[in-house]
């Protein structure tokens, strides 16, 4: 629905001396892999989505404590996380490429379960080589490098997601049509799936925010048509229930899967690109379980910060290509993380360091 923002182009990274290796040698060897493949995207949306909606059903007209229950629960929230990771592909497309899958995901997903993908347009500050890990970047907080009660409230915030969201398309999207200023800060504040309570989205001037607007007021539309539905008793409260747990554990999933897609150490100052590239992650086995956790790709991520423009379906083989063909010393290789619990325990153990030395330097100071 909305135009979207390509993050850094490849051919627009820094490519100094030290880094060469990153940029010419890399791209060499991937050079044939940046070209999204539609057949792939609409094959795998579609099927998701069918599996998504009707294991939804299911556990909604269902006993959802019986097994069948809890199995339709499981796949239903698996396969939602799994649709909703496609808005990451959305706005790295270039401005003309795949517009009916980013116009038919939106239809089809992004509007009806309130991910339009407007609201991620402003991951591209995620890969600017100025923004990367400072107050700029949205997506990015010192998880690793900073008190642990930060990495706790990281984790605890996973039950007010979907509040939020009730919050920003049925109350804040009404008001703000009343009030400028309310309107610009909902835009620069509330409009951007962002982990950093810091952040301002910056609006560009030839964003099309009427197609924003229309978006907004259809999810709108949406959610007083069924709070309607709730009120007069044609929908359960019970269903309303229900319906939250599975949203919760969906998005969830990705709250809990961005935990290892950096190592978070970075606290504000502008990162050389080889420092970024060296805190970023590929997650590696066991397989399914990693395909699942990490869907669309996600599980190369230090990859994706490598080449943005690389198609999901792409990065296999190219992750492939490279630990094959590159030096041994090359830095790429230190990107590789074997699995999501060693990451979430660098965190710990990054952010258990940190109080530690924090509480030393009262005494040392003395």
């Amino acid at each position: 629905m909305a135009k979207s923002h390509p993050s850094v182009a490849d051919d627009d990274l820094p490519a100094t001396a030290g880094e060469a290796f990153s940029i010419k040698q890399a791209r060499d060897i991937v050079k044939d892999l940046f070209v999204p493949n539609p057949w792939i995207y609409w094959t795998d949306f579609l099927i998701t989505t069918v599996i998504a909606y009707g294991a939804t059903a299911w556990f909604l007209l269902n006993d959802g404590t019986s097994p069948l229950g809890i199995l339709a629960f499981v796949v239903a929230g698996f396969a939602l996380f799994r649709n909703g990771t496609f808005i990451h592909e959305i706005v790295h497309f270039r401005t003309g490429q795949m517009t009916a899958f980013k116009l038919g995901w939106n239809i089809l997903f992004g509007i009806p379960t309130l991910t339009p993908s407007f609201m991620y347009s402003n991951h591209a500050d995620h890969h600017k080589h100025g923004s990367y890990g400072t107050v700029a970047d949205g997506e990015y907080l010192p998880l690793g490098n900073g008190p642990r009660r930060q990495l706790i409230v990281y984790f605890i915030q996973v039950p007010l997601l979907p509040i939020l969201a009730l919050i920003r398309f049925m109350i804040l999207t009404p008001l703000s049509l009343f009030h400028p200023g309310l309107r610009r800060w909902v835009l620069e504040r509330a409009s951007s799936y962002a982990i950093n309570p810091q952040y301002r989205r910056v609006l560009p001037p030839g964003e099309r925010r009427d197609l924003w607007l229309a978006t907004e007021l259809i999810s709108f539309a949406i959610l007083v048509t069924l709070t309607v539905l709730f009120v007069n008793g044609t929908l359960s409260w019970m269903l309303l229930l229900k319906f939250y747990c599975l949203v919760m554990f969906a998005m969830g999933l990705n709250w809990v899967r961005n935990t290892a897609a950096h190592r978070y150490r970075n606290r504000g100052a502008q990162m050389t690109y080889s420092a970024q590239l060296a805190d970023s992650l590929n997650v590696l086995g066991p397989r399914p379980l990693v395909d699942l956790m990490f869907p669309i790709g996600l599980r190369y991520h230090a990859l994706h910060h490598l080449f943005p423009a690389m198609p999901y379906h792409a990065l296999e083989e190219g992750h492939r290509r490279l630990m094959e063909q590159l030096p041994a010393d090359s830095l790429y290789r230190q990107t590789v993380q074997m699995n999501y619990f060693a990451s979430v325990a660098d965190l710990w153990r990054g952010s258990t360091r940190f109080d530690r030395e924090a509480a030393l330097a009262p005494a040392k100071a003395r």
